[in-house]
């Protein structure tokens, strides 16, 4: 049975970081696609950075490119998300997500949540100015 745990969100001022992790059990990432989304209150899910299992294909959204940072650590089966210069927009619940299909990563199409297979419970994000 696959999991997918995420934790590390908080409250935080705007300007701050925060790092979230996403541990996974019954499959291993380093044979996944892995994306980080998240859902504000009212508002659609977005999908906003992906690694895939070859080298050089990260995306991101245009929203968080440059201010946040996906990454894995294959040997303990996480994915990361390293979030920096927050602002209160960024408020919102973040979810992980996995699929075994690679073109769910590929950097050139968008990012897309019906192609994903697995996800977390999510893990809340709150940034007050």
């Amino acid at each position: 049975q696959v999991q997918l745990v995420e934790s590390g969100g908080d409250s935080v001022q705007a300007g701050g970081s925060l790092r979230l992790s996403c541990e996974a059990s019954g499959l291993a990432t380093s044979n996944y696609c892995m994306a980080w989304f998240r859902q504000a209150p009212g508002k659609e899910r977005e999908g906003i950075a992906a690694e895939g299992v070859a080298p050089e294909t990260t995306k991101y959204a245009d929203s968080v490119k440059g201010r946040f940072t996906i990454s894995r650590d294959n040997a303990k089966n996480t994915l990361y998300l390293q979030l920096d210069r927050l602002k209160p927009e960024d408020t919102a619940v973040y979810y992980c997500a996995a699929t075994a299909y690679g073109s769910g990563c590929f950097p050139w199409r968008p990012l897309r949540g019906d192609e994903f297979d697995y996800w977390g419970q999510g893990t809340q994000v709150t940034v007050s100015t």
